[in-house]
């Protein structure tokens, strides 16, 4: 167990995805079906972070049917159009993608995504492309209709946002799987590391971080793990960083 959180398995991933095309339509099944039906694991929940995308970037976000039926027959029938609900982003968005919830990526956007720690991936569609063999990429039609919540659940973001003199630290959400924030920092701030452990990735800027002791240049593109055992932590700099725990 890392940081003595009860889980079998490191329980958070944190990627960067740089959507060139657009990415497959899917969607991730529970904890509840995971364990059931695929030999014990993690559903997958995850969460994206727009750290930048071209003009008018879209997501697909959910979907329009009213019932099991009318979600497979607008599967079966590639009604991708009257199904899938679509959302322009802009640099800064943050959206909450829960297991049953259908989404994808589009082109043009760069995203950080935190996770469940799980790969656990059902296709519904993929734009009928093709890999060199002239082969379709494998879907998973039974699977994603099993999994996909019907009607849709509207996930609405109230973002808290706390200002500590100039920084800001913004809690995006504290959902069962992970609590995510944005810390916006300006000038000298102590923390203390209370959490099993955190993830940190900077998105913008530099700075340094002193702990136990020692001190560390930060800058954009780091990620690094602040361990449960750190305790206290001075942050400074001009910087901006995506910051997750598992939930406590």
């Amino acid at each position: 167990m890392f940081g003595n959180y009860p889980s079998p398995v490191f329980p958070l991933l944190t990627k960067i995805l740089d959507a060139n095309a657009d990415l497959s339509i899917q969607v991730h099944p529970d904890d509840e079906y995971a364990k059931k039906y695929v030999n014990g694991e993690l559903g997958k929940t995850e969460c994206w972070y727009i750290v930048d995308c071209k003009e008018n970037a879209e997501i697909i976000l959910g979907h329009f049917a009213k019932s099991k039926m009318e979600l497979a027959d607008r599967v079966e029938k590639g009604q991708w159009d009257k199904l899938l609900n679509r959302i322009i982003v802009k640099p800064g968005d943050f959206f909450y993608v829960p297991s049953g919830t259908i989404h994808a990526l589009c082109e043009g956007i760069l995203v950080l995504e935190t996770q469940q720690s799980s790969d656990i991936t059902y296709r519904v569609y993929d734009y009928n492309r093709k890999d060199r063999n002239g082969k379709k990429r494998e879907l998973h039609i039974e699977k994603a209709l099993e999994v996909i919540h019907v009607p849709c659940i509207k996930n609405q973001i109230e973002p808290k946002v706390e200002k500590q003199g100039k920084n800001t630290i913004t809690t995006f959400i504290q959902a069962r799987e992970f609590t995510v924030y944005k810390w916006e920092i300006y000038e000298e701030a102590k923390m203390v590391q209370d959490q099993p452990f955190q993830l940190v990735s900077l998105i913008n800027g530099t700075g340094i971080l002193t702990a136990n002791g020692e001190t560390y240049t930060i800058q954009k593109g780091d990620h690094f793990i602040l361990p449960a055992q750190i305790g206290m932590i001075t942050i400074n700099g001009d910087f901006e960083a995506l910051v997750s725990h598992p939930r406590t």
